[in-house]
């Protein structure tokens, strides 16, 4: 699969070119302490490796295209304190690249130079265009280390031409394949599991980190980390899109909104659910639910290949706009956006607002959030509502339809 990724990915470039990926440092914290490592996505997409300071190259000539790994040999010192880490034979087969193309880390600046100069442009041509993932989400941000390699590119082979590859992987990891999507369904299926915990948990008088606990404690049982920072918000928190203190006392009669997920082997779930702190919906609570509800659902019925992402929105959009003035709250159109200030969703996959060309049509394979919501400060309700789907060209395909989210099934589920 790995190789395929990597074919697919090698005939969106130039060619002769030379295309590099870094999978990075854990960077520094304090002292001797480092923060957890995390891999660079394209490279872990590209790879499947799922460790520090190893480099993939990709080489692209006429006639021929093959894949390098450059990577640390094993340290016996380093072993006995940290773990070995892989070894070249291992690393290849993770690849699947052939264990003759991976080589120590150290030589990675001489083989470049190799491949750049006259005696070896007969491997794949002259060499004059070089790869990069230059993507940055600042110009605050730390450097990575792909920027800084086009530094040192640019000052020892000044006649070379860099280009970015950013777009060509956001593109290509916008189609998922079927073991992404195997992937995220168990993701789900954990995450799933962590929301039933918190509703056979959930009382008046409990906080909402208690609930964030009740939640950690499945998804530490499974050895699996939160996708994002956990929303438990309660009441009139829930108004607040990205609300993540979760140290409020969750009151009698409010609702409990959980935007929470999963990162397994690093793609991502990413889940909304909504569930009265005491068990059963007020009438008020239950209306505004079921608007939010009806959007959702109908979004993903109505949701096929070929849609673009504004007309998706809209579609949405619009749901809301006649719910909401049902619900007494609006009388023109224009007045949604006081209760509804967000996108109806995103690319979901290895990041979970995931890569990809926002600009193109969804296309088939694209794996895609469903998230509506209306939130209503004044009255102290925020609800949303979203779901994980895959869309294929008979439509849209519910990977988080097992959680419950209909009105009678929370209220059941939470009596027992």
């Amino acid at each position: 699969m790995k190789d395929i990724r990597r074919t697919t990915y090698a005939s969106k470039v130039v060619e002769p070119s030379l295309s590099l990926f870094f999978s990075g440092r854990a960077p520094q914290r304090s002292a001797d302490q480092n923060y957890l490592f995390s891999v660079n996505r394209n490279f872990y997409y590209l790879t499947g490796i799922d460790q520090q300071h190893v480099v993939l190259l990709i080489a692209k000539g006429a006639h021929k295209t093959d894949s390098y790994l450059f990577i640390e040999p094993i340290d016996p010192v380093k072993a006995l304190w940290d773990g070995a880490g892989l070894s070249f034979e291992e690393a290849a087969e993770i690849a699947q690249i052939d264990v003759k193309n991976v080589k120590p880390i150290d030589t990675l600046n001489l083989f470049i130079s190799q491949l750049l100069s006259t005696n070896r442009r007969a491997l794949y041509g002259q060499v004059e265009t070089i790869y990069l993932d230059l993507e940055r989400q600042s110009d605050t941000s730390s450097q990575t280390p792909a920027q800084l390699f086009a530094q040192y590119l640019q000052k020892d082979y000044p006649f070379v031409s860099i280009k970015t590859n950013q777009m060509i992987l956001a593109e290509q990891r916008m189609i998922k394949d079927q073991s992404e999507i195997d992937t995220i369904r168990k993701a789900i299926s954990i995450t799933d599991e962590g929301l039933s915990r918190i509703m056979k948990h959930l009382a008046p008088g409990k906080s909402e980190f208690g609930m964030q606990a009740e939640y950690n404690y499945v998804l530490n049982y499974h050895r699996t980390t939160p996708s994002f920072d956990t929303i438990a918000a309660s009441g009139k928190n829930a108004t607040i899109l990205h609300y993540i203190e979760n140290k409020d006392e969750i009151k009698d009669h409010t609702l409990l909104l959980l935007d929470l997920g999963v990162e397994l082997d690093h793609y991502c779930s990413d889940i909304t659910r909504v569930f009265p702190a005491n068990g059963t919906f007020t009438e008020r609570q239950k209306a505004v639910y079921e608007v939010v509800l009806e959007a959702n659902k109908k979004t993903i019925e109505w949701l096929k290949p070929g849609v673009t992402l504004k007309e998706f929105n809209d579609f949405g959009k619009s749901i809301l706009i006649e719910g909401a003035k049902k619900l007494g709250l609006i009388k023109e159109d224009s007045e949604i956006d006081k209760y509804y200030y967000h996108g109806l969703g995103h690319y979901l996959g290895l990041d979970v607002h995931d890569v990809g060309n926002y600009s193109l049509p969804i296309p088939e394979g694209a794996l895609i959030t469903v998230e509506p919501g209306l939130y209503i400060a004044e009255e102290s309700i925020g609800i949303r509502i979203e779901d994980d789907v895959v869309v294929t060209k008979d439509g849209a395909i519910n990977l988080s339809k097992q959680i419950i989210k209909e009105v009678k099934d929370i209220e059941a589920f939470m009596k027992k």
